[in-house]
């Protein structure tokens, strides 16, 4: 069964999330406190397109479109770190255009080898040993690990070849490839043979070079009119172009200067991509109606053939076209037209080399030393006020946090106060009470306090641990000290609630001696 070949796919993919970091403290004997020992989480996998030579079509992705990555171990105790998620390689062929589903270009895929990270994996999260400072000695809370990076892309092959061979359906395209190269396609006599392109390498002289045979156009292909967009796309990275003209073909209606000047049109109409860097095209080609343009009139064996190319090359060659009278069959005029082929590829490899060496210096702009990393923007909702921050750095750490820590929440407002969100904030308008959210869409969102004790604060003062402060040991006699302090105590409020339980149940008899007394002088009068 024939290989089927796919072209155009959409492909969902999820990167490994980081692993969580862990949070322990080291314990043997005699030393029950010894410090933490808990380790990092491991990074998760990322996914990473390669081009492979042994790739030529998408149909793997058209069939399995949803690929996600390993995530990351998780931290252990006694320092052992979270393995790191091996990153998911995903194969495609030379000449692959990756986009998002909006049409925005991220990449182009030329050469093998090439290497395009389309979805980066989460940082696996601290342990409490990484987070460990002079002054906080054993943190009782970890970080956790960032989730993998998720996205939709559109994956399109254009075929990489130096000429490429349009024209009608029928038009001896196939015949033409395989009569010049070693190629051998699918040849019948019958419309739309071809439904893929097809390469072929080709040697004139010195200059070697490949050429498509890309599937036949009908009047309307720019518009997608057949199968118009797939077809045209494969003819974006074609240096020059050679029209197949049929003069042989018995469909009323249809002459060889009609078909070339249908063909123009619809090349015309066909709008190149814009890469991201507004260049023409994403390997910096002329729009297809200015390419370097050769005509092939095909088909000469025929005599009805020989004789409408002798009519029809002085009107072509009027307009300005090189033209080529051939035949596949016979395999007449075959090496002039490669010849001339060649000529025009090494004439586009000269102005590209020129291209490249003008091409300006790459500017570098390093962020500069004072900037905070971050922005604080006052947005006015159905509720009133809302101050959101937006940044790196912000939004990371909120991600790191478990929320169900306090001692973690205390450690994020530190990092918060050592940015500068809260003057920031001040500097905003914010005042105590105010909503504010961190990162974008709904985010986090706390009501600020400035004076909020984050919760490091009930182990002892920020920067410090109890746990931890060495104390000398009691001797026997502070024991017994405490001990009778302690059994003085409870003896002292066993006392005031067995008085507190006397006065009441005293008022209650009171109360009750009261009410009889009043009940006896009513049945007196």
């Amino acid at each position: 069964m024939a290989t089927q070949f796919v072209d155009r796919v959409t492909l969902h993919i999820a990167a490994g999330a980081g692993g969580n970091g862990c949070a322990s403290v080291r314990r043997e004997k005699f030393k029950p406190l010894g410090g933490p020992d808990g380790a990092n989480g491991g990074h998760g996998g990322s996914i990473i397109l390669e081009v492979s030579a042994q790739t030529t079509t998408l149909l793997e992705y058209h069939h399995g479109p949803h690929r996600r990555a390993q995530n990351g171990g998780i931290g252990k105790g006694d320092l052992r770190h979270g393995a790191d998620g091996e990153d998911l390689i995903l194969p495609v062929p030379d000449g692959t255009v990756v986009k998002t589903p909006d049409g925005e270009v991220l990449a182009d895929l030329i050469g093998e080898g090439t290497r395009f990270v389309a979805a980066r994996g989460g940082r696996g999260g601290l342990g409490n040993a990484a987070l460990a400072t002079p002054k906080r000695k054993a943190p009782g809370f970890a970080l956790l690990g960032e989730p993998g990076e998720a996205r939709d892309l559109v994956l399109e092959i254009k075929t990489v070849a130096d000429v490429a061979l349009i024209g009608f359906p029928s038009a001896g395209k196939s015949s033409l490839i395989a009569a010049l190269s070693a190629a051998r396609p699918k040849i019948a006599d019958y419309p739309f043979t071809t439904l893929v392109p097809n390469l072929g390498v080709v040697q004139a002289g010195d200059v070697r070079y490949t050429v498509a045979d890309v599937p036949g156009l009908i009047p309307g292909a720019s518009e997608g009119k057949g199968l118009g967009l797939e077809f045209l796309r494969h003819v974006e990275r074609c240096a020059a172009l050679v029209h197949v003209i049929d003069c042989a073909t018995y469909e009323p209606g249809r002459d060889p200067v009609g078909d070339l000047e249908t063909i123009e049109a619809e090349l015309a109409a066909y709008a190149v991509e814009i890469g991201r860097d507004g260049t023409a095209g994403t390997s910096d080609l002329l729009p297809l109606d200015q390419r370097p343009t050769l005509v092939a009139l095909n088909k000469v064996d025929v005599p009805d053939g020989k004789d409408l190319a002798e009519i029809v090359r002085p009107d072509l060659e009027a307009k300005g076209y090189r033209v080529f009278e051939v035949s596949a069959a016979s395999r007449e005029g075959l090496r002039p037209l490669s010849f001339a082929m060649a000529e025009l590829v090494q004439a586009e490899r000269d102005r590209r080399a020129q291209a490249e060496a003008n091409k300006p210096r790459v500017v570098l702009r390093p962020v500069a030393v004072d900037d905070t990393g971050f922005r604080v923007v006052k947005e006015l909702t159905g509720e009133g006020e809302v101050f959101r921050i937006l940044g790196e750095k912000p939004e990371r750490w909120v991600r790191q946090t478990d929320f169900s820590n306090d001692e973690a929440v205390g450690y994020l407002a530190d990092r918060l106060e050592r940015l500068g969100v809260e003057e920031a904030l001040f500097n905003a308008g914010a005042v105590p009470g105010s909503a504010v959210v961190i990162g974008p869409g709904d985010g986090v969102v706390f009501d600020w306090d400035p004076t909020m004790v984050g919760g490091a604060e009930l182990l002892g003062g920020r920067g410090s641990d109890l746990r931890l402060e060495e104390g000398h040991r009691p001797t026997r006699k502070e024991r017994k000290e405490a001990f009778h302090e302690r059994m003085d105590a409870k003896a002292a409020t066993r006392e005031e609630f067995e008085q507190e339980r006397l006065a009441e149940r005293r008022a209650r008899e009171a109360a009750g001696g009261r009410g009889a007394g009043r009940a006896g002088q009513e049945d007196r009068s």
